[in-house]
């Protein structure tokens, strides 16, 4: 199982930074892990984007999703697409209220709004507590504390399991749903204080007692705000978990 990274500046992108991105292959299979701004262009410095199998949102702030509507763009006007989009509409695993959201951030008006229906080029799917199988992959997912409908999820494949925290404060199905993974790609959007706002992000303290709690096997840090001491952040993870644990790179591709 293969993770490259398209975009991983948090809350906005950065310079020359796209904000959350990620692909996820085995066997040929491409699933892409959300599609925020700048990643649709790094996705196509790299890869086919006709040849994604699967997209799946951890929720819809735009950091996450926006580039979606230009992937609508792509998928139905491109003149000579590697894989005819109407053949093969692209599974999307997302909040439940995905058709709507993301239609009106493709439309442009309210008239327009009233007649767009995507699913002509993608297939939604309601992502929901529990499992879901996801071509080669199996998706434990587990509700996020964030201000919207937010998941985190965790991808296994062939024995190996990556869990992706998504936008989450600390709380006890996240913990469940990491414990003894192996991999965790997990958000550290600012250094630790008592007067953080509940229920949204998680600190770089957090993020590493949440991987020493959970007897995770390497950390995988994402999601760092241009505005944020990096540095700051990552002394904290590492001051907490004693284990393996990097500031992902985008375009990095990393072997779970």
């Amino acid at each position: 199982m293969l993770l490259t990274v398209l975009g991983c500046s948090g809350s906005l992108p950065g310079p020359d930074a796209p904000a959350s991105g990620y692909l996820v292959e085995a066997e040929g299979f491409l699933l892409g892990i959300e599609l925020g701004p700048g990643t649709l262009a790094e996705l196509q410095s790299r890869r086919d984007p006709f040849q994604l199998d699967a997209l799946a949102f951890s929720h819809l702030h735009a950091d996450h999703c926006s580039d979606f509507a230009s992937l609508a763009v792509l998928r139905r006007y491109h003149p000579a697409p590697s894989r005819d989009p109407r053949a093969f509409r692209l599974p999307v695993f997302a909040p439940s209220t995905a058709p709507r959201r993301l239609a009106m951030a493709y439309a442009t008006s309210d008239e327009e709004l009233a007649e767009t229906d995507l699913s002509d080029v993608f297939e939604f799917h309601a992502l929901r507590p529990g499992v879901v199988e996801i071509g080669p992959f199996s998706v434990a997912v587990a509700p996020a504390a964030h201000p919207c409908e937010s998941y985190s999820l965790a991808i296994t494949h062939d024995g190996r399991t990556l869990a992706y925290t998504g936008d989450t404060g600390p709380n006890p199905a996240l913990s469940a749903l990491v414990a003894g993974v192996d991999v965790l790609l997990t958000e550290a959007s600012w250094t630790h204080a008592d007067d953080r706002p509940a229920d949204l992000h998680l600190s770089g303290t957090q993020a590493g007692e949440l991987a020493t709690a959970a007897g995770i096997g390497r950390v995988l840090v994402t999601h760092i705000p241009p505005w944020t001491d990096a540095d700051a952040v990552m002394a904290e993870v590492h001051a907490a978990y004693d284990g393996p644990a990097e500031r992902v790179e985008q375009g990095v591709t990393y072997t779970i």
